[in-house]
Protein backbone atom coordinates (compact mmCIF):
# COMPACT_ATOMS: atom_id res chain seq x y z
CA UNK A 1 0.00 0.00 0.00
CA UNK A 2 1.10 3.67 -0.52
CA UNK A 3 2.71 5.48 2.69
CA UNK A 4 1.76 8.63 0.64
CA UNK A 5 -1.22 9.16 -2.48
CA UNK A 6 1.06 9.91 -5.57
CA UNK A 7 0.15 13.18 -6.95
CA UNK A 8 -0.04 11.46 -10.47
CA UNK A 9 -2.63 9.49 -9.16
CA UNK A 10 -4.69 12.46 -7.42
CA UNK A 11 -4.52 14.26 -10.95
CA UNK A 12 -5.94 11.53 -12.69
CA UNK A 13 -8.81 10.95 -10.18
CA UNK A 14 -10.00 14.67 -11.44
CA UNK A 15 -9.85 16.13 -7.90
CA UNK A 16 -10.92 19.31 -8.28
CA UNK A 17 -9.00 20.90 -4.98
CA UNK A 18 -6.09 20.15 -4.05
CA UNK A 19 -5.84 18.53 -0.29
CA UNK A 20 -4.94 20.91 2.67
CA UNK A 21 -1.26 18.99 2.64
CA UNK A 22 -0.37 20.95 -1.02
CA UNK A 23 -1.31 24.37 -0.02
CA UNK A 24 1.36 26.70 0.59
CA UNK A 25 1.03 29.44 3.11
CA UNK A 26 0.12 32.47 1.55
CA UNK A 27 3.79 34.05 1.57
CA UNK A 28 4.98 30.99 -0.60
CA UNK A 29 2.39 30.92 -2.86
CA UNK A 30 3.23 31.82 -6.86
CA UNK A 31 2.63 35.14 -7.65
CA UNK A 32 1.96 35.81 -11.29
CA UNK A 33 4.07 38.32 -13.39
CA UNK A 34 2.62 41.71 -13.64
CA UNK A 35 3.97 41.35 -17.30
CA UNK A 36 4.75 38.29 -19.58
CA UNK A 37 8.63 37.48 -18.90
CA UNK A 38 10.41 38.26 -22.24
CA UNK A 39 12.57 35.13 -23.66
CA UNK A 40 15.87 34.17 -22.59
CA UNK A 41 15.85 36.29 -19.63
CA UNK A 42 18.67 33.97 -17.89
CA UNK A 43 21.95 34.39 -19.57
CA UNK A 44 22.42 32.07 -22.55
CA UNK A 45 25.99 30.94 -23.14
CA UNK A 46 27.53 29.91 -26.09
CA UNK A 47 29.98 27.41 -25.09
CA UNK A 48 31.82 26.98 -29.08
CA UNK A 49 33.10 30.78 -28.47
CA UNK A 50 36.58 31.50 -28.28
CA UNK A 51 37.51 30.60 -24.03
CA UNK A 52 38.15 34.75 -23.24
CA UNK A 53 34.40 35.02 -24.26
CA UNK A 54 33.11 32.25 -22.45
CA UNK A 55 34.94 32.94 -19.31
CA UNK A 56 33.64 36.41 -19.23
CA UNK A 57 30.10 35.80 -19.99
CA UNK A 58 30.48 33.06 -17.60
CA UNK A 59 31.51 35.10 -14.81
CA UNK A 60 28.76 37.61 -14.79
CA UNK A 61 26.26 35.23 -15.16
CA UNK A 62 27.14 33.56 -11.91
CA UNK A 63 28.13 36.83 -9.90
CA UNK A 64 24.42 38.37 -11.24
CA UNK A 65 22.33 35.71 -11.35
CA UNK A 66 23.59 32.29 -10.58
CA UNK A 67 21.95 30.54 -13.29
CA UNK A 68 22.35 30.39 -17.05
CA UNK A 69 21.67 28.28 -20.27
CA UNK A 70 24.55 27.05 -22.21
CA UNK A 71 24.34 25.52 -25.80
CA UNK A 72 26.63 23.65 -28.16
CA UNK A 73 27.76 21.57 -24.62
CA UNK A 74 28.74 19.31 -26.10
CA UNK A 75 26.05 16.59 -25.15
CA UNK A 76 24.26 14.78 -27.70
CA UNK A 77 20.75 16.55 -28.55
CA UNK A 78 19.33 13.10 -29.18
CA UNK A 79 20.65 12.05 -25.90
CA UNK A 80 18.42 15.26 -23.99
CA UNK A 81 15.38 14.03 -26.46
CA UNK A 82 16.18 10.19 -24.94
CA UNK A 83 16.44 10.82 -21.11
CA UNK A 84 13.04 13.03 -21.67
CA UNK A 85 11.39 10.11 -23.56
CA UNK A 86 12.21 7.78 -21.09
CA UNK A 87 11.62 9.44 -18.14
CA UNK A 88 8.11 10.55 -19.60
CA UNK A 89 7.43 6.75 -20.87
CA UNK A 90 7.81 5.56 -16.92
CA UNK A 91 5.54 8.56 -15.65
CA UNK A 92 3.03 7.88 -18.46
CA UNK A 93 3.16 4.47 -19.60
CA UNK A 94 3.49 1.99 -17.14
CA UNK A 95 1.51 0.78 -14.66
CA UNK A 96 1.20 1.93 -11.04
CA UNK A 97 1.92 -1.26 -9.52
CA UNK A 98 4.61 -1.48 -11.76
CA UNK A 99 6.16 1.73 -10.56
CA UNK A 100 5.47 1.41 -7.06
CA UNK A 101 7.69 -1.95 -6.86
CA UNK A 102 10.91 1.08 -7.42
CA UNK A 103 9.11 3.07 -4.13
CA UNK A 104 11.69 5.27 -2.79
CA UNK A 105 12.03 4.91 1.03
CA UNK A 106 10.25 8.11 2.40
CA UNK A 107 11.85 7.95 6.19
CA UNK A 108 15.21 8.70 4.49
CA UNK A 109 16.17 11.72 2.44
CA UNK A 110 17.26 11.49 -0.81
CA UNK A 111 16.81 7.58 -0.95
CA UNK A 112 17.00 6.29 -4.70
CA UNK A 113 13.83 5.36 -6.01
CA UNK A 114 10.14 6.48 -7.37
CA UNK A 115 8.62 8.88 -4.81
CA UNK A 116 6.80 12.09 -3.98
CA UNK A 117 7.78 13.58 -0.99
CA UNK A 118 11.23 15.32 -0.22
CA UNK A 119 11.71 15.81 2.89
CA UNK A 120 11.69 13.50 6.02
CA UNK A 121 9.31 15.25 8.28
CA UNK A 122 5.90 15.13 8.35
CA UNK A 123 4.82 18.49 8.77
CA UNK A 124 6.26 20.11 5.79
CA UNK A 125 3.54 21.12 2.86
CA UNK A 126 3.94 18.73 -0.25
CA UNK A 127 5.55 19.69 -3.74
CA UNK A 128 3.07 18.84 -6.34
CA UNK A 129 5.52 16.35 -7.81
CA UNK A 130 6.13 12.74 -8.00
CA UNK A 131 10.15 11.90 -8.93
CA UNK A 132 12.37 9.42 -9.59
CA UNK A 133 15.82 9.39 -7.90
CA UNK A 134 18.84 7.99 -9.34
CA UNK A 135 22.19 7.45 -7.96
CA UNK A 136 25.39 7.77 -10.26
CA UNK A 137 28.26 8.63 -9.58
CA UNK A 138 30.61 7.53 -7.83
CA UNK A 139 30.11 4.15 -10.08
CA UNK A 140 30.29 2.22 -7.03
CA UNK A 141 26.75 3.87 -6.10
CA UNK A 142 25.32 3.24 -9.50
CA UNK A 143 23.16 -0.16 -9.83
CA UNK A 144 20.96 0.34 -12.82
CA UNK A 145 18.94 -2.92 -11.40
CA UNK A 146 17.20 0.27 -9.20
CA UNK A 147 16.18 1.73 -12.04
CA UNK A 148 13.11 0.99 -14.47
CA UNK A 149 13.18 -2.22 -16.81
CA UNK A 150 10.67 -0.52 -19.41
CA UNK A 151 11.51 0.91 -21.54
CA UNK A 152 14.16 -1.13 -22.75
CA UNK A 153 16.69 1.53 -23.10
CA UNK A 154 15.78 3.09 -19.73
CA UNK A 155 19.15 2.23 -18.19
CA UNK A 156 21.42 2.50 -20.68
CA UNK A 157 19.81 5.94 -21.62
CA UNK A 158 20.59 7.27 -17.95
CA UNK A 159 24.07 5.66 -17.30
CA UNK A 160 25.17 7.58 -20.70
CA UNK A 161 23.32 10.36 -19.58
CA UNK A 162 25.40 10.69 -16.58
CA UNK A 163 28.73 10.06 -18.14
CA UNK A 164 28.29 13.07 -20.31
CA UNK A 165 26.60 15.31 -17.43
CA UNK A 166 29.84 14.69 -15.62
CA UNK A 167 31.88 15.81 -18.07
CA UNK A 168 30.26 19.00 -18.66
CA UNK A 169 30.33 20.15 -15.28
CA UNK A 170 33.77 19.79 -14.97
CA UNK A 171 34.10 21.87 -17.94
CA UNK A 172 31.74 24.87 -16.33
CA UNK A 173 33.74 24.47 -13.17
CA UNK A 174 36.86 25.05 -14.95
CA UNK A 175 35.27 28.03 -16.51
CA UNK A 176 34.24 29.19 -13.43
CA UNK A 177 37.41 29.05 -11.84
CA UNK A 178 39.68 30.38 -14.67
CA UNK A 179 37.15 33.53 -14.63
CA UNK A 180 37.88 34.14 -11.19
CA UNK A 181 41.68 34.31 -11.90
CA UNK A 182 41.99 30.91 -10.32
CA UNK A 183 43.78 27.82 -11.19
CA UNK A 184 41.23 25.82 -13.59
CA UNK A 185 40.65 22.84 -11.42
CA UNK A 186 40.68 25.12 -7.92
CA UNK A 187 36.35 24.77 -7.49
CA UNK A 188 36.78 21.23 -9.15
CA UNK A 189 39.34 20.20 -6.71
CA UNK A 190 37.38 21.80 -3.72
CA UNK A 191 34.04 20.08 -4.07
CA UNK A 192 36.31 16.61 -5.01
CA UNK A 193 35.10 13.80 -6.56
CA UNK A 194 31.20 13.81 -7.47
CA UNK A 195 28.62 12.44 -5.80
CA UNK A 196 25.65 12.66 -8.78
CA UNK A 197 22.02 12.16 -8.41
CA UNK A 198 19.65 12.17 -11.75
CA UNK A 199 16.15 13.66 -10.46
CA UNK A 200 13.75 13.21 -13.15
CA UNK A 201 10.62 15.26 -11.86
CA UNK A 202 6.92 14.77 -13.49
CA UNK A 203 4.66 17.65 -12.48
CA UNK A 204 0.91 16.76 -13.25
CA UNK A 205 -1.82 19.04 -14.21
CA UNK A 206 -2.78 20.62 -10.69
CA UNK A 207 -6.22 22.01 -10.61
CA UNK A 208 -5.33 25.36 -8.29
CA UNK A 209 -1.60 25.92 -9.61
CA UNK A 210 -2.63 29.15 -7.42
CA UNK A 211 -2.10 27.40 -4.28
CA UNK A 212 0.77 25.42 -4.73
CA UNK A 213 4.34 24.32 -5.71
CA UNK A 214 5.86 21.74 -8.08
CA UNK A 215 8.62 22.80 -5.72
CA UNK A 216 9.20 25.31 -3.36
CA UNK A 217 11.85 27.70 -3.02
CA UNK A 218 15.23 26.84 -2.51
CA UNK A 219 18.86 26.98 -3.66
CA UNK A 220 20.72 23.32 -4.27
CA UNK A 221 23.02 22.39 -1.37
CA UNK A 222 25.79 21.03 -3.54
CA UNK A 223 28.02 22.21 -5.90
CA UNK A 224 26.14 22.89 -9.54
CA UNK A 225 22.86 21.19 -10.83
CA UNK A 226 22.63 20.92 -14.86
CA UNK A 227 18.46 20.91 -15.52
CA UNK A 228 16.76 20.25 -18.79
CA UNK A 229 13.28 21.20 -19.31
CA UNK A 230 10.35 19.70 -22.12
CA UNK A 231 8.22 22.32 -23.52
CA UNK A 232 5.98 23.21 -20.58
CA UNK A 233 6.97 26.29 -18.74
CA UNK A 234 7.24 26.43 -15.14
CA UNK A 235 11.13 27.06 -13.54
CA UNK A 236 11.33 30.41 -12.26
CA UNK A 237 14.61 31.97 -10.67
CA UNK A 238 14.82 34.75 -7.79
CA UNK A 239 16.19 37.55 -9.42
CA UNK A 240 16.23 41.28 -7.38
CA UNK A 241 13.21 39.96 -5.52
CA UNK A 242 10.86 38.80 -8.70
CA UNK A 243 10.33 35.31 -9.43
CA UNK A 244 11.63 34.66 -13.24
CA UNK A 245 10.15 32.59 -15.82
CA UNK A 246 13.39 30.01 -17.41
CA UNK A 247 11.79 29.63 -20.81
CA UNK A 248 12.57 26.20 -22.45
CA UNK A 249 14.65 25.54 -24.77
CA UNK A 250 15.20 22.32 -26.26
CA UNK A 251 18.45 22.30 -26.98
CA UNK A 252 19.79 24.21 -24.20
CA UNK A 253 21.17 22.79 -20.57
CA UNK A 254 20.31 24.92 -17.19
CA UNK A 255 22.89 25.58 -15.14
CA UNK A 256 22.02 26.27 -11.47
CA UNK A 257 25.12 27.23 -9.47
CA UNK A 258 24.54 25.41 -5.90
CA UNK A 259 25.37 26.26 -2.32
CA UNK A 260 28.72 24.87 -1.89
CA UNK A 261 30.03 26.84 -5.13
CA UNK A 262 28.64 30.15 -2.85
CA UNK A 263 30.81 29.01 -0.44
CA UNK A 264 34.40 28.15 -1.80
CA UNK A 265 33.71 31.63 -4.55
CA UNK A 266 33.64 33.66 -0.98
CA UNK A 267 30.11 35.09 -2.14
CA UNK A 268 31.88 36.19 -5.26
CA UNK A 269 29.40 34.11 -7.05
CA UNK A 270 25.89 33.43 -5.95
CA UNK A 271 24.07 30.19 -6.22
CA UNK A 272 20.30 29.95 -7.82
CA UNK A 273 17.29 30.51 -5.69
CA UNK A 274 14.98 28.97 -7.53
CA UNK A 275 11.13 27.09 -7.64
CA UNK A 276 8.68 25.28 -9.60
CA UNK A 277 4.94 26.31 -10.34
CA UNK A 278 2.42 24.39 -11.90
CA UNK A 279 -0.77 25.15 -14.19
CA UNK A 280 -3.80 23.25 -14.31
CA UNK A 281 -3.34 22.39 -18.18
CA UNK A 282 -0.86 20.14 -19.05
CA UNK A 283 1.94 18.03 -17.20
CA UNK A 284 5.48 19.20 -17.27
CA UNK A 285 8.43 16.96 -16.77
CA UNK A 286 12.63 18.07 -16.03
CA UNK A 287 15.12 16.13 -15.57
CA UNK A 288 18.33 17.52 -12.74
CA UNK A 289 21.66 16.33 -12.26
CA UNK A 290 23.37 17.15 -9.37
CA UNK A 291 26.87 17.31 -8.19
CA UNK A 292 27.81 17.28 -4.76
CA UNK A 293 30.43 16.59 -2.71
CA UNK A 294 31.20 13.92 -0.57
CA UNK A 295 29.66 14.14 2.91
CA UNK A 296 33.00 13.85 4.60
CA UNK A 297 34.47 16.57 2.09
CA UNK A 298 35.16 20.24 4.19
CA UNK A 299 34.01 23.10 2.21
CA UNK A 300 35.20 26.35 3.16
CA UNK A 301 36.43 29.59 0.33
CA UNK A 302 39.56 29.53 -1.52
CA UNK A 303 42.24 31.18 0.24
CA UNK A 304 42.85 32.99 -2.93
CA UNK A 305 39.32 34.86 -2.51
CA UNK A 306 40.14 36.15 0.78
CA UNK A 307 41.81 39.62 1.51
CA UNK A 308 42.02 42.60 3.28
CA UNK A 309 39.46 43.87 0.74
CA UNK A 310 37.53 40.77 0.15
CA UNK A 311 37.21 39.30 3.98
CA UNK A 312 36.19 36.05 4.57
CA UNK A 313 32.35 35.87 4.54
CA UNK A 314 31.39 32.00 5.22
CA UNK A 315 32.42 29.67 7.78
CA UNK A 316 33.84 26.40 6.71
CA UNK A 317 31.55 23.25 6.84
CA UNK A 318 31.77 19.52 6.71
CA UNK A 319 29.08 19.31 3.71
CA UNK A 320 27.26 16.03 5.85
CA UNK A 321 26.93 18.15 8.84
CA UNK A 322 25.18 20.99 5.48
CA UNK A 323 23.03 18.34 4.31
CA UNK A 324 21.82 17.31 7.60
CA UNK A 325 20.80 20.72 7.97
CA UNK A 326 19.04 20.95 4.66
CA UNK A 327 16.78 18.43 5.64
CA UNK A 328 15.95 18.73 8.57
CA UNK A 329 15.03 22.49 8.69
CA UNK A 330 13.94 22.20 5.16
CA UNK A 331 14.58 24.43 2.25
CA UNK A 332 12.93 27.90 2.59
CA UNK A 333 14.89 29.71 0.02
CA UNK A 334 18.79 30.46 1.25
CA UNK A 335 18.36 30.19 5.33
CA UNK A 336 21.04 27.20 5.56
CA UNK A 337 23.38 29.04 3.31
CA UNK A 338 23.02 32.20 5.06
CA UNK A 339 22.95 30.72 9.00
CA UNK A 340 27.08 30.36 7.44
CA UNK A 341 27.47 33.96 7.19
CA UNK A 342 30.14 35.05 9.68
CA UNK A 343 28.94 38.44 11.85
CA UNK A 344 29.89 41.32 10.19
Amino acid sequence: MEAITRVQRLAEAGIGQVPPQYIQPLDQRPIKPKSPSPPNNIPLIDLSKQSESIKCEIGQACREWGAFHVINHGVPLELLHQIRSVGRSFFEQCPIPEKLKYSCDSSFAASEGYGSKMLANDDSVLDWRDYFDHHTLPLSRRNPSNWPESPPNYRRVVAEYSDKMEALAVKILKYMSESLGLAPSCIKDAVGDFYQNITISYYPPCPQPELTLGLQSHSDMGAITLLIQDDVEGLQVLKDGDWIAVQPLADAIVVLLADQTQIITNGEYISSQHQAITNARKARLSVATFHDPAKTVKISPAFELVSKASPLRYHGVVYKDYVSSWYTKGPDGKRNLDALLLNS
